[in-house]
């Protein structure tokens, strides 16, 4: 009897540590289970952030692509609508000079050479003269034609309005030796001055705009090449004489966009401590 108590003993013990190990072996092999799923569900949800993220770059690159040609859209807008405006307002000046030019006895009351010297008139061409001679007579007759000055300074704008900005510069160029005594000469000065500054040309755009203001004391186009240059000015850091064209501009021309624009200047100016 004591031997069958004890040989059931030891059984009990055998059977109690094979089941310890086997609950160890299996308690590590599920740990390992779930480290495992635990390994693959970070995986998982870190490419799930990765993906996420590229998403949102590549949306915010097209954000940034319409918005970048909506800029430009717009600011190809107004400088089409500025230059139509332009061109519309010589339009109705060159249809005014032509209905004079068609009246007998208003050759006087064509458009003049700043200081008020009229434009030179076609020379006589006598008989046998050259064919040098017969040809400067067919410029100057065609200098005294607004149609064809009308044709000429619409060439050079459309040429400015379409960004072929050194093509620009020489149309004007040509058109301000053609017709220097042109009703347009002074729109001309002011666009070729407005070439160098879109390139950024400053000192040669500097030189240009002061013709205008030099040269055309009557122009409409005077205010705006002040502006310029006080923007100009502006650009080469000379802050002392970008704030006393841009104030000058401020107090000659009350009440206009280009006088509020200039105070805009100055007001950015005072901002930034200059």
């Amino acid at each position: 009897m004591w031997l069958t108590k004890t040989a059931l003993a030891v059984c009990l013990l055998v059977y109690g540590a094979t089941a310890s190990a086997v609950s160890k072996g299996e308690l590590e092999t599920r740990l390992q289970q779930l480290e495992r799923r635990l390994d693959s569900r970070s995986l998982v949800t870190l490419m799930e952030q990765v993906s996420a993220l590229q998403r949102e770059i590549q949306q915010l690159r097209g954000d940034i692509e319409v918005q970048t040609h909506s800029m430009e859209s717009l600011q190809k807008r107004q400088r089409d609508l500025y230059l139509d405006i332009d061109r519309r307002l010589h339009r109705l000046e060159a249809g005014g000079v032509q209905g004079q030019a068609d009246v007998p006895g208003t050759a006087a009351m064509m458009p003049t050479r700043p200081g008020g010297a009229a434009p030179p008139a076609a020379p006589f061409a006598p008989s046998g003269s050259s064919t040098a001679t017969t040809a400067g007579g067919a410029a100057a007759s065609a200098a005294l034609n607004p149609a064809a000055q009308r044709k000429d300074y619409d060439r050079a704008l459309e040429k400015l309005k379409e960004g072929r900005y050194t093509e620009a510069s020489s149309a004007f160029q040509a058109f301000l030796k053609k017709y220097p005594g042109s009703s347009y000469a002074d729109n001309a000065q002011y666009w070729l001055g407005e070439v160098y500054y879109v390139t950024r040309e400053f000192q040669r755009a500097l030189s240009e705009f002061g013709k205008v203001v030099e040269g055309y004391p009557d122009s409409t186009k005077i205010a705006d090449a002040k502006l310029k240059i006080g923007y100009i000015q502006y650009e080469l850091k000379d802050w002392a004489k970008a704030r006393e064209m841009l104030a000058q501009v401020v107090q000659a021309y009350p009440g206009t966009t280009t006088a509020r624009l200039a105070q805009e200047r100055l007001d950015r100016m005072k901002r930034e401590g200059h």
